[in-house]
């Protein structure tokens, strides 16, 4: 048998000579409110409807605002996150919710205000795009476990189809490595691209690289990863906190590069193969700089503003390989294509497959902490020519024809 609910006792007025039910409750600021029923059952069911909002509106007028709460949950990220990954958090928390949302009361955001917020970031690329908003569903999870906000305005927000698809990276072929080496040969850059192509460390590894890691006069030379370059305010950070376990690892060096690092330490004053000026690791403008030795040396179109007569005019020039910059004679053209550091690590990668080194050497070599990473990159580059399609096709079924 089910239990009728018990119904208050409420006060009755006689209105232009009809009875209602009265009582009433407060709103969110302390202001009374008066319900008015035909049945004692419909004032009930108004008044419990009545308290569930004023709760509702009084949980959002007592929560946070967005920028409290985001700082806050970073925070409570602090704990159990590595400093590089709190730092990529709270750049992205910062840039790209705080900005946006950052003065709304947190139990006030719709999931429509997030995706306007989400617009500007579609416009970087798709992993950005993934990434702020794996943060958004991160931090309203934690405000609804937290009682903060009583609906969570994410559970249908989806990272996919947001952002620009990053092009997908290539290697560069031996041509344009040589090219490559011949162009930064004496530069800045050398020993930088030199350590990139030859072991395949990542920027953040190379830059963080200390002669105490690089043993070159021992039968087999190689150097250790153990440290990692970061930045913070455009001033450099060393840890020995490193990207994942994987990352450390030892590398054998070809002759080369050995020969390279022996003519650089007997040049370096520096506990740090690659340093500035003072012997110290380079900040991020100084890394931007030494980089800009090959960008100037590209032969890719490019635009700069003059002024004449007062105005503010742009030119665009197409510089061709072997020409001088007109603004540095020093300067010449050399490259025709474009290379980023990355690429430099990919095709160290690239070339351990064409040598048919295996992929758990390959996974080892590349610091791949998971090896599904090695795996794409192998089964992208160890056929992706239709000769070596054709050899292995034929291999794999060849006990047929016999």
């Amino acid at each position: 048998m089910a239990l009728k609910k018990r119904l208050p006792r409420y006060s009755t007025v006689e209105i232009n000579g009809i009875r209602y039910y009265k009582t009433y409750v407060e709103d969110a600021t302390g202001k009374r409110i008066i319900l008015y029923g035909k049945t004692r059952e419909e004032l009930y069911d108004k008044e419990m409807n009545a308290l569930e909002q004023a709760d509702s509106s009084l949980l959002r007028r007592k929560s946070p605002t967005v920028a409290e709460y985001c700082e806050k949950w970073l925070m409570m990220q602090s704990v159990h996150v590595r400093a590089t990954t709190l730092t990529d958090y709270t750049s992205k928390v910062r840039r790209h919710i705080i900005k946006e949302l950052g003065d709304k009361h947190i139990a006030d955001v719709t999931e429509n205000d997030i995706r306007l917020a989400l617009v500007p970031v579609s416009s970087k690329s798709a992993s950005v795009y993934k990434s702020v908003v794996i943060l958004y569903r991160s931090i309203f999870k934690s405000a609804l476990e937290s009682h903060v906000i009583a609906e969570n305005p994410t559970i249908y927000l989806d990272a996919k189809g947001g952002g620009i698809p990053q092009k997908e990276r290539t290697a560069l072929s031996d041509e344009q490595a040589k090219k490559l080496i011949d162009t930064v040969r004496g530069l800045p850059p050398y020993e930088f691209v030199m350590i990139g192509l030859y072991t395949g460390l990542r920027r953040e590894e190379i830059l963080a690289l200390q002669w105490d890691s690089v043993f070159l006069d021992v039968p087999a030379p190689y150097l250790t990863v153990q440290r990692a370059w970061h930045t913070e305010h455009n001033r450099p950070v060393i840890m020995t906190e490193l990207k994942t376990k994987a990352a450390n690892r030892n590398i054998p060096l070809p002759d080369c590069l050995v020969e390279c690092l022996k003519e650089a330490k007997a040049k370096s004053k520096s506990e740090y193969v690659i340093s500035n000026s003072e012997g110290d690791p380079l900040s991020y403008t100084q890394y931007k700089r030494l980089w800009q030795y090959i960008v100037t040396r590209t032969a890719k179109e490019r635009s700069y503003y003059r002024y004449e007569d007062g105005k503010r005019v742009k030119h665009t020039i197409n510089p061709q390989v072997g020409e001088k910059a007109a603004h540095n004679g020093k300067v010449v053209y050399s490259l025709d294509f474009e290379v980023t550091p990355h690429q430099l690590r990919h095709t160290y990668i690239t070339n351990l497959i064409y040598a048919s080194v295996d992929p758990k050497t390959v996974q080892y070599l590349a610091g791949h902490e998971n090896s599904k990473i090695t795996m794409d990159i192998y089964a992208k580059v160890k056929y992706n020519r239709p000769d070596d399609v054709v050899v292995a096709m034929a291999g794999a079924f060849a006990q047929w024809e016999s």
